[in-house]
C-alpha cells in the first residue's frame, strides 16, 4: 500500500526505494513496483537469494553489517550496490569552529 500511493503522489522519475530484511518483504516490495531495494542486515546467504529471486527487476543495495572483511563476499552475491555506513558514524568527531567578521 505504501508503494502505490508513494507512486500515486510521485511523479514517474522519482524511484521508489523499500527497504526490507527479510524475503517476504523482497517480494512483497517487488510485487508492489517497488524499483529499487535496500536489503538491510541481511547475511550473504539471504542477500543471494534476494538476488535470484529479482532476478534484475528492481535494483539491489546491501546495507548493514558491511566491513571490509565481508564486502567482498557481499559484493559476490549479485547485488547491485553496496551501502556502508561506517565510513560515516563510526569516523572520529574533531571540534571545529568558524568566526565570520565583517569587512
Amino acid at each position: 500500500e505504501a508503494v502505490r500511493r508513494a507512486r500515486a503522489r510521485a511523479p514517474r522519475r522519482f524511484v521508489i526505494e523499500v527497504e526490507v530484511s527479510t524475503q517476504a518483504q523482497v517480494e512483497a516490495a517487488v510485487r508492489a513496483g517497488a524499483e529499487a531495494l535496500l536489503l538491510d542486515n541481511m547475511t550473504p546467504a539471504q542477500l543471494r537469494a534476494a538476488a535470484r529471486w529479482v532476478a534484475g527487476r528492481a535494483f539491489l543495495e546491501a546495507s548493514g553489517g558491511v566491513t571490509l572483511a565481508n564486502v567482498r563476499e557481499i559484493a559476490a552475491t549479485g547485488v547491485n550496490a553496496i551501502s556502508v555506513g561506517a565510513l560515516t558514524h563510526s569516523a572520529p568527531a574533531i571540534d571545529l569552529s568558524l568566526e565570520v567578521t565583517p569587512c
